[in-house]
């Protein structure tokens, strides 16, 4: 089943607490990237650019690669209209 159509078949409630769910997961998401580039650019400052430079960034890709099914509950709340604000 596609995540979209997984989505429209939640009820609002249910909705909301997945998007409350998906809310938090973004700000662990967005401080685990943060630190994964700060690792990358102190890497390639000390010992120029190699292995650890290249290295956080590849998971940096793999964790914006793994956010889909967060987009989809965020446009899903989005276009029921359930945000105030």
């Amino acid at each position: 089943m596609n995540i979209t159509q997984e989505m429209k078949q939640l009820s609002d409630q249910e909705l909301l607490k997945k998007y409350q769910t998906a809310k938090s997961s973004l700000i662990i998401t967005c401080l685990l990237i943060g630190a994964l580039v700060g690792v990358a650019i102190y890497s390639s400052v000390k010992n120029g650019f190699g292995f650890f430079t290249f290295f956080p960034l590849f998971f940096v890709f793999l964790i914006i690669n793994g956010q889909k099914k967060s987009k989809a509950i965020v446009a899903e709340v989005k276009s029921r209209g359930l945000l105030k604000g």
